[in-house]
């Protein structure tokens, strides 16, 4: 599972008022929820694209900080997708998700990516 910070300044909230709505609308309906890592997450069992299996999303909470959008795809092999003659599928998952993260977090690939990195760096150990 990975976790998004918003755009300095925003929060999930007020991003994204509706979150459950808005992952019905870019992958289908919610079937549920799961715990996961202490966060009470919306489950999408049977999303509408064939190249998802399953995909979990909701806010992850931390007291004292920013809320962050934690989101897990489950994805089928693009293979698998591809054999099964669902390639348009296998594209227009990559822009659902990125489409999805854009509007919930106010960052695009680029910057998630950067922020992504900054992390990383940021929890190496220093030798």
């Amino acid at each position: 599972m990975k976790e998004y910070k918003m755009r300095r300044g925003e929060h999930l909230d007020d991003r994204v008022p509706d979150l459950e709505s808005t992952i019905e609308s870019y992958f289908g309906p919610v079937t549920g929820t799961e715990e996961v890592n202490g966060h009470e997450l919306y489950v999408v069992a049977d999303p509408d694209n064939p190249a998802f299996d399953r995909i979990l999303a909701g806010a992850a909470a931390y007291s004292g900080k920013k809320d962050k959008l934690a989101v897990h795809f489950e994805e089928r092999p693009a293979e698998e997708v591809i054999a099964d003659g669902d390639a348009d599928a296998a594209a227009e998952a990559v822009s659902l998700k990125n489409e999805f993260l854009l509007e919930a977090t106010g960052r695009d690939a680029k910057s998630r990516r950067e922020s992504m990195k900054r992390t990383v760096e940021d929890d190496a150990p220093d030798y």
